[in-house]
């Protein structure tokens, strides 16, 4: 589902004055800056090595529904987003920082305030510090919001039959051969015709399709968790909730409390 928020009023500020940006040892052209600006299911950002936002562009303005650059830069995540999301966020920059290496197409998943999922693919690249390259200065990160596709994008693709496959075996183990099978083209085949349609890997898109079924069934039944496990298609309990807890930051019961609302 794409953002439906109104993009923020009046014009983006110039890079140049972001009040981190002259101190900043990141060497940042400011032509990437205004061309992340045109990317409207794009979030982007350069973060200091102390977890400080020193650039973001309207779509994350937009997703943290702040109306102002100001209200961001020089701010770090636990005073911009929500603390579970914050502490994802900032676990993820603490994971670059220190290994020096990127972080590649991680799935995230979000709740939006109309309860349904949201779903991103990051990736966080170190910045070399200028005057020590040998040291990281800080990241910079974009995530893609993976908009869920048309009929029609799915069927100029054709995967009508692995769409459906996928839907039809949920509570069974799913191999990407079978998909492709039911394709009719080879595992390399199917794996660029998923990722051009849904953004994902075919691992990615199973994944996505068994924790959007799971958490319909959290918030519209009572269902037990270990029923619920079994029929999107996790190997138990136990295997649900941490890799439910891994996406969302919620365990299936929290994420079915919060579905409920505050008690009467």
């Amino acid at each position: 589902m794409r953002d439906s928020t109104p993009p923020p009023t009046g014009s983006p500020t110039p890079p140049s004055s972001s009040p981190l940006a002259a101190a900043s040892p990141l060497d940042c052209q400011s032509e990437l800056v205004s061309l992340f600006e045109t990317l409207i299911n794009v979030m982007f950002c350069i973060k200091s090595a102390d977890g400080t936002y020193l650039e973001v562009n309207g779509a994350f303005l937009r997703r943290t529904g702040r109306r102002s650059k100001r209200d961001v830069i020089g701010r770090t995540a636990a005073e911009v987003f929500n603390a579970d999301l914050a502490e994802r966020y900032e676990k993820q920059d603490r994971a670059v920082f220190a290994s020096g290496e990127p972080l590649r197409d991680v799935l995230d998943v979000i709740r939006r305030p109309n309860g349904e999922l949201g779903w991103y693919l990051t990736t966080k690249l170190p910045v070399a510090d200028r005057g020590d390259p040998s040291s990281i200065a800080g990241l910079v990160s974009v995530s893609r919001d993976l908009a869920t596709p048309t009929s029609e994008g799915i069927a100029m693709e054709s995967l009508q039959h692995v769409v459906a496959h996928v839907r039809r075996h949920l509570a069974e183990t799913i191999r990407v051969a079978d998909l492709a099978a039911a394709a009719g083209c080879s595992i390399d085949q199917l794996d660029r015709r998923i990722r051009k349609v849904f953004g994902l890997t075919a691992t990615q898109y199973i994944l996505r399709v068994r924790v959007d079924r799971a958490a319909e069934l959290l918030a519209d039944t009572d269902l037990p968790l270990a029923e619920v496990a079994a029929m999107v298609g996790f190997y138990d309990q136990s295997d649900f909730t941490r890799r439910f807890a891994r996406l969302t930051n919620q365990t299936p019961a929290q994420f079915r409390a919060a579905a409920a609302g505050p008690a009467d």
